[in-house]
């Protein structure tokens, strides 16, 4: 099987399969959704929910 790894050789635009998807293997963290790719937004670090919270 070939492995994607880098985000650089997909096609933003494209659309993509399960299957596809399965092979990505970058650092990136994505989302597929209706065939469409989407990158995720980085969880709060451990600092920001402790700071939260301590608001809260």
């Amino acid at each position: 099987m070939d492995y994607i790894k880098d985000i650089s050789r997909l096609d933003l635009n494209g659309t993509y399969t399960y299957a596809d998807y399965l092979r990505w293997q970058f650092e990136e963290k994505v989302e597929l959704i209706k065939g469409k790719i989407f990158k995720m937004s980085p969880a709060p670090n451990l600092k920001h929910q402790r700071a939260k919270w301590a608001i809260f």
